[in-house]
């Protein structure tokens, strides 16, 4: 059963609509479960000794490993079913919205008059290409696509898909990322007090609100190109108490002042960026940043850490989810983007961390003080995942 979600734009499913969710939630479980390790086994024990016997060595990466697995049944089948799944999982969500939407708008302007999570649109702002032009990870509309004035639809629609796309794996309010990132941090780093935090592609402020708890003193700051999920993040930070300042903007050219953040945060929005754009955030991260700030970025693990299969399994977004920019994004060093943006390399770090939500901060403690090395439960959205991230602080 996918978990409702608890905050100051909830809404509600009828039975029906949350019995189809529940059923989308079970499928993207079996597919990225049971079938995706029925691939596994198929590739490795019958493409790889075949391969072996024909070349004398194994798959070197990822790319070989799709030329393999492309002509086979299980890879098909596998591939139609979790491409189905994924347009399931809005079209799931998307009557829940679409019959609530006029009360969401109208909540979210009541929330959003008290003016404690301010929020600064633009009314001439021009959407990125690689927003507009496609629908990311298959979402009608993308992220930014309005249908009424003062419109939350599509913060509501990303929202509601997230908790159903994760089956329950990233927190009870899909917000486990943040706040296992800015605990991580407060541990790792306990004379680390950052003053004004900045959240880059903050979408609905899910993993940003995490950073206004975790840090209670710190002014928090969120930033988007999208209209329609700032309006739904300034709403709803206010159902978690959470004052958080939300703006319209580019990361790619941000307008805050040099040296004016002790933390520049992202989450998976590096592999939504051409990388010209990720070089140019970069650079704008680390003008912002103080001296002695820390550039923080949870994403998926490069390439570069993975065996060639679990390379190939995370490229499938790329090729099949209007994900273009996830592989060429994967297959750079996030060290050297790091330094060609003015970083030194001496102060990047990389790490491995389980869900901080899931367990007894004692546990947690002990884990992200043991190493850990890349297996195929690095980012992947099955039991035992651990999220990777990595880091660089500012000289």
């Amino acid at each position: 059963m996918i978990k409702d979600l608890q905050h100051g734009m909830t809404i509600k499913p009828t039975r029906d609509e949350q019995s189809r969710q529940a059923f989308v939630g079970s499928l993207r479980a079996h597919i990225l479960g049971p079938m995706a390790e029925g691939m596994k086994q198929h590739y490795e024990e019958r493409l790889v000794p075949a391969f072996r016997r024909r070349t004398g060595r194994d798959p070197v990466d990822g790319e070989e490993v799709h030329d393999l697995m492309q002509a086979e049944d299980c890879f098909r089948l596998y591939s139609s079913v979790r491409y189905n799944a994924q347009e399931m999982v809005h079209n799931s969500v998307i009557p829940t919205v679409e019959r609530q939407l006029d009360e969401l708008n109208e909540r979210g302007r009541q929330i959003r008059k008290d003016g404690k999570s301010p929020i600064a649109l633009n009314p001439d702002f021009e959407t990125p290409k690689n927003v507009a032009s496609i629908d990311v990870h298959l979402t009608p509309g993308s992220y930014h696509t309005e249908f009424a004035e003062d419109d939350v639809a599509q913060g509501a629609i990303y929202d509601n898909s997230i908790n159903v796309f994760a089956f329950n794996q990233m927190g009870r309010n899909v917000d486990d990322i943040g706040t296992t990132m800015s605990n991580y941090i407060r541990l790792k780093f306990p004379e680390f007090k950052p003053e004004r935090i900045l959240d880059c592609g903050c979408t609905v402020g899910h993993n940003t609100v995490p950073w206004k708890l975790t840090y209670p003193q710190a002014d928090v700051h969120g930033i988007d190109v999208s209209a329609p999920v700032l309006r739904y993040a300034a709403a709803r930070s206010r159902g978690f108490g959470a004052d958080v300042n939300f703006h319209q903007m580019s990361a790619t050219s941000l307008d805050f002042p040099d040296n004016h953040f002790d933390v520049v945060f992202s989450s998976m929005f590096l592999h939504e960026l051409p990388l010209k754009d990720i070089r140019a955030y970069l650079a704008e991260a680390h003008r912002v940043l103080k001296p002695g700030g820390l550039l923080i970025t949870m994403e998926l693990p490069p390439n570069s850490n993975l065996e060639a299969y679990d390379q190939f399994y995370l490229d499938w977004d790329s090729y099949y989810n209007n994900e273009p920019y996830y592989k060429p994004y994967r297959d750079q060093s996030n060290k050297e983007l790091c330094r060609q943006a003015g970083f030194d390399a001496n102060e990047y770090f990389e790490f491995q961390t389980p869900r901080y939500t899931y367990m007894d901060e004692a546990d947690y403690i002990r884990e992200i003080n043991t190493e850990a090395r890349f297996t195929d439960r690095s980012g992947t959205l099955t039991e035992g995942l651990r999220w990777f991230a990595f880091g660089n602080w500012k000289k």
